[in-house]
């Protein structure tokens, strides 16, 4: 006698009277009985199990339910005592553990790998099986004729597994089985065919029907390597009762009675026990609901006491992030049962949400574990001390978001101090059957919001509106509003109670993504921080806490427009220096595009730079600046992005508001976005300053030199600028550092040109058009409101030479004008001075201007050489000695660490160390 659930033998001529009183609900308790054998129609005799039963239709629950022979526990008094304790370790394998005949032996090698004294493994049906059952009584009670041949892909599924798995008499018998299993299926189905609906217990019936297979089939499988092994119908055993919908507890104290009955009839060492199935007190098949069999080892692993209870499944444990939407995600080491437990509930593919409680009780250690990768130690969840060192990486374990939210907002000065105002709004969500996810008051209770399922808010806001209508009426509701479009991110880490920042921590990484937090939750444990945003920005969201926590301090997307010297120079610095910037300061830099002017090269996850320009020859494809831009945007690996615009491009340059808008963040060389139009340099500055979206562009003047910065420091500590006074070009900073002795002024600007330090045609140098632009720069800087025609500039192209269709031309005749340069040099000289090209801005006088100027031979200007710029700043602090910052001011090399700087500020102000 096996206890097994007994179907009863059932006659073709009583299935129309079993269908009409299922739809009925019957009349009174009938109790039927009848004896199919020569019924060949219906395969027979139909049961389940070795006993033949009988079955009740019960009137008041119109439930189909065993009569009380049909499940049995001996009586019979125990004579083999249930071993408890840490001689048991507990296996949990699910449907893609049992998925094939080939992964079931590997199943069967574990548990035989396995040192323990005693073992209890827990099994799901064969991959996919659960679903194909469910589906067999949907196609039933719907009257689909096709179930009976789903049912039949059913039998053939399993009995082709068991014929790779198993031979002679192993197989034999659980081939018998099976056909007998079918057979009582076949008749079950058809009553519930005929009368168009089945019941929960019916239901449940015949879907724990996969676990049953699989684990006769793994049991087989050990007892083939010679080790003594039972299997269990955890029917038999697990008691339990519901308590919700889709929810049952166990009945603790009957199970433990029923399974040391059972044990004491096959006391093996190894048991193998079907999960997810289970029986009510009054002997009615049940389930645990989906995703019940980890919560099934969970119960056994309790019953026994068991030193461990081990989740095989398919990834390496428990990440930090869903990793679909986080490549960084890391696993955990370990997790404490509290984390555990808030990533369930917020929808973390971790466990079934109810897994923890029996074990927590007796503080035994859940392991998640990779069955196809058995090296990786995986994921421990347990009981952990208290937080000792306060580090704050180390207190946040991992963050979850749940999509498809609505926020619902109930606010009004009405509410304040009215007792029974949030009892009343939600017995309203109660009474449509909403389910609240978060909650959260101000302590003024003038405003309650709540997040719900999105589709679950129209009933929710309908309802209020109904049940408030005189509150809003009369103003003491001023409104139930709904914002649809919502997510939750769910922070979670049991040390964030005894850990100082951590909020901080997060919100400012939110916040340096430029994400707005809608709703904000925390209860007094710490165990979670719950925050509510745009569904849009949840990715993104996630992204940047994950990373703020987990990864670099900062990680950042960047894109590099204009690869040629300039840009090409600042690849080849990121190429050398990233893997140092990760390993010494944290700071992860990844670029994720390369665009020129007629090809752009794109990557997910970051470009090789060792091989970048081969890559862009060979990969490239044509250059389009608006998808380059999307791709930026639309990139959900990295939160934070950066575009590098190393042109000097003014159409480049005019998009720089949306990028920045887009929440890009923009570091450029380019003079051309400041020092363009008033109004567009004002509107991109507001915007600058409004947001937490960053531009940098300290290379616009002197190249790597710190002029922007230091100007900025001077006036934000309070200082006034006088005057700003300067060599801003590095170009005619040579050309005049060389202009000395016999040399003639043609021969040095054609020096120049050779050495790269003109443009191709040195006249867009000698115009003075780019001082004037550093000056612009400058006095905007320091509050001016100048235009660039506002800058009287001298230019250095003799008028004469201004109309030259070519820099060819113009360097030929260049030399005619020499003469008139070695006068003024002459003059100089004369007097002890020397020739400089200056910028100058007058902050007094509010004004700026560009001319060729002589100084003193003891002047800091008179003192430089070869391509240095030199910049002093008259300000209220520095009035009798002015501040002079000097340096090289041209170079693609300067001028690339000119821009990598700003990348690295761009790095400090997103959370990397400073």
């Amino acid at each position: 006698m096996t206890g097994r659930v007994a179907l009863p033998v059932v006659h073709r001529a009583m299935v129309a009277s079993l269908a009409t009183n299922i739809r009925q609900g019957g009349t009174s308790a009938q109790c039927w009985k009848y004896d199919l054998s020569q019924d060949r129609s219906l395969g027979g005799s139909v049961r389940i199990g070795q006993s033949q039963g009988s079955f009740l239709t019960h009137r008041s629950t119109n439930l189909l339910r065993p009569a009380a022979a049909a499940i049995s526990v001996e009586q019979d008094d125990v004579n083999t005592y249930l071993p408890k304790g840490d001689m048991w370790s507990v296996h949990k394998f699910g449907g893609t553990c049992m998925g094939t005949p080939q992964r079931i032996q590997s199943v069967a090698d574990i548990v035989l790998s396995d040192s323990s004294e005693r073992k209890l493994v827990i099994v799901s049906a064969m991959s996919k099986v659960t679903d194909m059952m469910y589906n067999l009584v949907h196609k039933a009670q719907s009257r689909d004729d096709s179930y009976m041949i789903a049912l039949e892909e059913v039998f053939e599924k399993h009995m082709a597994a068991a014929k790779d798995l198993l031979d002679g008499e192993d197989l034999a018998s659980f081939l018998s089985q099976l056909h007998s299993d079918v057979s009582s299926l076949r008749a079950m189905l058809s009553a519930i065919y005929i009368a168009g609906h089945a019941t929960e217990s019916f239901s449940d019936f015949v879907v724990g029907h996969g676990e049953l297979w699989s684990a006769q089939m793994l049991s087989y499988a050990i007892k083939k390597s010679g080790a003594p092994c039972s299997w269990m119908d955890t029917r038999e055993v697990l008691v339990v009762k519901p308590s919700g919908p889709n929810q049952v507890d166990p009945d603790y104290l009957e199970s433990e009675k029923r399974l040391q009955k059972w044990f004491s009839r096959q006391p093996a060492e190894i048991i193998v026990a079907t999960g997810f199935i289970a029986s009510t007190a009054e002997n009615i098949p049940t389930t645990l609901k989906r995703d019940g069999s980890d919560f099934s080892a969970a119960i056994i692993g309790s019953l026994v006491r068991a030193r461990q209870v081990t989740i095989w499944t398919d990834v390496d444990g428990v990440f930090s992030a869903d990793p679909r939407k986080v490549s960084e995600a890391v696993i955990l080491s370990t997790l404490s049962y509290q984390e555990a437990w808030e990533m369930s509930y917020f929808g973390a593919n971790v466990l079934h949400p109810r897994t923890i409680i029996p074990v927590m009780k007796d503080n035994i250690p859940i392991v998640i574990r990779n069955m196809f990768n058995i090296s990786a130690p995986g994921t421990m969840i347990c009981r952990q001390p208290a937080n000792d060192n306060g580090d704050l990486d180390a207190c946040v374990k991992s963050f979850a978001t749940i999509d498809n939210l609505a926020l619902v907002n109930v606010e009004g000065t009405g509410m304040a101090g009215v007792p029974g105002t949030s009892s009343a709004i939600f017995s309203v969500v109660k009474d449509v059957g909403a389910n609240v996810i978060m909650i959260s008051q101000a302590s003024s209770e003038h405003s309650i919001c709540f997040a719900v399922p999105e589709k679950e808010v129209a009933a929710v806001s309908a309802a209020l509106h109904v049940r408030f209508r005189e509150a809003l009426a009369a103003g003491r509701l001023s409104k139930v509003e709904v914002i649809n479009g919502c997510s939750i991110l769910a922070v979670v880490g049991l040390r964030m109670a005894s850990t100082p920042g951590v909020s901080a921590m997060l919100f400012d990484a939110l916040a340096k993504a430029n994400i707005n937090v809608r709703a904000i939750a925390q209860g007094c444990s710490e165990y979670n921080i719950t925050v509510v945003l745009k569904q849009e920005d949840c990715v993104r969201a996630l992204r940047a806490a994950h990373s703020r926590f987990f990864l670099s301090k900062t990680t950042l997307a960047v894109g590099i427009i204009g690869p040629g010297l300039i840009g090409g120079t600042l690849l080849n610095q990121l190429k050398d220096q990233a893997a140092v910037l990760k390993e010494n300061m944290n700071i992860d830099l990844r670029v994720i595009g390369i665009t020129g002017s007629s090809t752009m090269l794109l990557s997910d996850t970051g470009i090789d730079l060792t091989q970048w320009k081969e890559l862009l020859r060979k990969e490239a494809e044509p250059a389009d600046l608006a998808n380059f831009v999307r791709h930026m945007s639309d990139n959900h690996v990295f939160p934070n992005k950066v575009l590098v615009d190393c042109t000097a491009d003014t159409s480049v340059a005019s998009h720089y508001y949306d990028w920045l808008k887009k929440g890009i963040h923009v570091i450029t060389p380019n003079k051309k976005a400041n020092s363009g139009p008033l109004d567009r340099y004002l509107k991109l500055r507001t915007l600058q300053r409004a947001s937490y979206t960053h531009y940098f562009y300290e290379a616009t003047v002197g190249a790597g030199l710190p002029i922007i910065s230091t100007l900025r420091g001077l006036l934000e500590t309070g200082d006034k600028i006088l005057r700003i006074e300067g060599i801003f070009s590095g170009t005619l900073s040579y050309i005049f550092n060389n202009f000395e002795g016999t040399r003639t002024f043609s021969n040095v600007v054609a020096e120049a040109k050779e050495a790269g330090y003109t443009e191709p045609d040195p006249r867009d140098d000698l115009s003075g058009t780019d001082v004037a632009r550093k000056v612009i720069i400058l006095a905007r800087e320091s509050g001016l409101t100048l235009e660039l025609s506002d800058i009287p500039v001298k230019s250095l192209v003799p008028e004469a030479l201004a109309s030259c269709s070519s820099a060819d031309e113009f360097m030929q005749k260049l030399p005619s004008f020499d003469e008139d340069w070695a006068k003024q040099r002459s003059e100089a000289e004369a007097a002890g001075e020397v020739l400089r090209y200056v910028g100058v801005v007058d902050a007094v006088n509010q004004k700026g201007q560009v001319e060729l100027r002589r100084y003193k031979r003891d002047h800091p200007f008179a003192q430089l050489s070869g391509s240095d710029n030199i910049i002093a700043f008259t300000t209220s602090r520095y009035k009798e000695q002015p501040l002079i910052v000097r340096g090289p001011g041209a170079g693609a090399e300067v001028t690339a660490g000119g821009v990598f700087c700003d990348m690295l500020r761009l790095a400090s102000s997103l959370g990397a160390p400073s």
